[in-house]
């Protein structure tokens, strides 16, 4: 069953749009606060279509996470019992935040940069920050370091590997598909 290829084709259409710079941005910023897709299917595609922009593309998907990790960190911070928690229960984020909330007791704002690279949702972590009070402008930095580092790897692969790289992404994307989804499960159970 193909399920990868046909998405995968689909974002490199919409790499293409005119206004593919834009919808980016908003998925990067609703992605910080709320939307559970990562800016990475996009950028990818993006990065890939036109290697040119790579760092560009990189750049607008940092930008536009910081500020939605920050309405993030807000809406944790005031609105967490009247807005937030029953959102996340109804999104079964219980755990996550219980796992963050520990991840920060410990490691304080070094949770934030490896956060970006973490497979808990990064709102997750944008969330907690604003609940427990952590200092806004030490977030800030280790969010932009740590999406920043994150989003940039993604399209350095890109822009370095080319049309090499788009043809081995098209050659492998079921099987990459298929692992990520295992890795994900496999994490949420060591997690949980």
């Amino acid at each position: 069953m193909k399920l990868f290829t046909p998405l995968y084709d689909a974002c490199l259409r919409w790499a293409k749009h005119p206004h593919a710079d834009k919808y980016l941005a908003g998925l990067s910023f609703s992605e910080s606060v709320i939307f559970p897709i990562p800016p990475d299917v996009m950028l990818a595609p993006m990065a890939l279509a036109k290697p040119q922009k790579a760092w560009w593309f990189a750049l607008i998907c940092t930008l536009a996470s910081v500020i939605g990790g920050m309405a993030g960190y807000l809406l944790g911070y005031l609105a967490f019992d009247s807005l937030i928690a029953p959102l996340i229960e109804s999104m079964h984020y219980q755990d996550k935040l219980a796992t963050a909330t520990t991840w920060f007791t410990e490691y304080g704002v070094w949770v934030v940069f490896i956060a970006g690279f973490s497979p808990i949702p990064y709102k997750v972590f944008t969330i907690s920050a604003g609940v427990l009070g952590m200092l806004f402008v030490p977030f800030v930095i280790a969010s932009f370091i740590g999406r920043g580092c994150r989003f940039f790897l993604v399209a350095g692969l890109m822009y370095w590997g080319g049309t090499q790289m788009e043809a081995k992404l098209r050659q492998y994307v079921e099987t990459l598909g298929w692992i990520t989804i295992a890795l994900a499960i496999i994490a949420y159970l060591v997690i949980r």
